[in-house]
C-alpha cells in the first residue's frame, strides 16, 4: 500500500487545458474490469455499452464561482479565498492564501466592499472560517465577483464558466466539478433515456479533498476530508429495484452509493457527511461499473478506480492512453470500467 505504487509519468502536454467544443466528442477508453481488455471509442457512443434496464447515476451538484480575490481592509494586502463549505448561516469554511497574513478579526474586502469576509477562526493547512457580510443574495454576488475554482494544473483562462458545470448541475454547493459528467450533453442523455436506461441523480458537494494530495507513504494512513451528500427516497427506491447494472458517473457518485450501501446494506434515503476512502481491497456493494476521467498520479481517485479492477490493469490502461495521446484530468477524455 505504498503511495509510489500509484505513480506514473504523464507528459505535460497531455494535461487538457480547455474543454472540447462539443462535450461528447471526447475519446472513450472502455476497459473490462475482470480482464483488463481495452477498446477505443468516442464518448457520444457510450450508449452502445449500456443496456435497457441499466441505471446511470449522476452527481447533480453545482459548482459555486467560489474563488475570490480581495484585499485586507487595513493593509490592502491581496488575499485569495476559496469558499469550500457553508457551515451555518453566512459562516463558511475557506481555503486562504496567504493564511499567515490573516488573524482573528481580519476583514477582507471583495469588489470594493460589495462582499466582506471577517476571519472568525484559523485552522491548519490554510483553512479559515469566515463570516460573510453583504446585502442582497449571496449567489448573485458570487456570480459577479467570483470565478470557477479550476484545479491548479489548468493554466489557461476558461472563457465560458458554464463549461466547468455539468449540463444537469442543480444543487449549489461544490468547490469543484464532478468532471466525469462534463462529457454528457442534454441530447445524449435523452438518447440514453430512450434506450430504456434509467437516470438517477444523487448529490455530493465536492470539497477540500479534491485539492489535497496524499502526503503519507502508507496510503492506509491517509485521512479523507468529509463531504456532504444526499440520496433521495426516489433515487434509493429506484436503485433498490434495479434489474440491470448500476453504473456510477464519476468517483463522487460512487462514494455516495458505496457509503450508503456500506452502512445500511441497501440504498436508504439519507443525507450527511462521508469520508469514505476507497482503495484496493475495498468490497464494492453498490456499483457494477464506473464512467470516469483519467486521474492524477498518487491521487485517492486513482486508488478508487484501482480498487474496482486491478491496479496493474488500470496503470496499463493509463499507459495505453498516454501512448495514444488521450487528454488527462478535468477537461480530458473518459474511461468506462465495466
Amino acid at each position: 500500500m505504498n503511495i509510489e505504487e500509484y505513480n506514473y509519468e504523464l507528459p505535460e502536454h497531455l494535461i487538457a487545458q480547455t474543454p472540447l467544443e462539443n462535450r461528447s466528442d471526447s475519446k472513450l477508453l472502455i476497459m473490462d474490469k475482470k480482464t483488463g481488455e481495452l477498446k477505443e471509442d468516442i464518448f457520444k457512443n457510450i450508449i452502445d455499452y449500456l443496456n435497457s434496464e441499466d441505471i446511470l447515476v449522476l452527481n447533480d451538484t453545482k459548482v459555486i464561482p467560489a474563488r475570490l480575490i480581495g484585499e485586507k481592509e487595513d493593509t490592502k494586502a491581496v488575499i485569495e479565498l476559496l469558499l469550500l463549505k457553508n457551515i451555518v448561516g453566512d459562516t463558511w469554511e475557506c481555503l486562504s492564501r496567504p493564511q499567515k497574513r490573516l488573524h482573528i478579526g481580519t476583514i477582507i474586502n471583495f469588489g470594493n466592499g460589495l462582499l466582506k469576509a471577517q476571519v472568525i477562526e484559523k485552522k491548519e493547512e490554510g483553512i479559515v472560517h469566515v463570516q460573510l457580510i453583504y446585502k442582497g443574495i449571496l449567489m448573485e454576488i458570487l456570480d459577479k465577483l467570483g470565478t470557477m475554482p479550476l484545479p491548479p494544473y489548468i493554466h489557461e483562462k476558461l472563457e465560458d464558466q458554464s463549461r466547468y458545470q455539468t449540463v444537469y448541475a442543480k444543487n449549489i454547493g461544490s468547490a469543484a466539478a464532478p468532471t466525469a459528467g462534463l462529457h454528457f450533453t442534454n441530447s445524449l442523455l435523452d438518447q440514453i433515456k430512450k434506450k430504456g436506461v434509467t437516470i438517477v441523480y444523487v448529490t455530493l458537494h465536492v470539497g477540500l479533498g479534491t485539492f489535497r494530495p496524499v502526503e503519507v507513504t502508507d496510503i492506509t494512513k491517509h485521512k479523507m476530508h468529509s463531504e456532504y451528500f444526499i440520496l433521495s427516497k426516489e433515487a434509493a427506491d429506484t436503485l433498490n429495484n434495479a434489474k440491470g447494472k448500476i453504473y456510477a458517473v464519476g468517483t463522487t457518485s460512487t462514494r455516495v452509493l458505496e457509503t450508503v450501501r456500506s452502512k445500511y446494506d441497501k440504498f436508504m434515503p439519507c443525507s450527511g457527511n462521508t469520508d469514505i476512502f476507497i482503495y484496493p481491497g475495498f468490497e464494492f456493494k453498490a456499483i457494477d461499473g464506473l464512467i470516469t476521467n483519467f486521474h492524477l498520479p498518487k491521487s485517492t481517485l486513482l486508488m478508487l478506480v484501482s480498487a474496482l479492477s486491478k491496479k496493474e490493469f488500470i496503470l496499463s490502461a493509463y499507459n495505453y492512453a498516454i501512448a495514444h495521446n488521450y487528454r488527462f484530468f478535468s477537461f480530458g477524455d473518459a474511461m468506462f470500467i465495466k
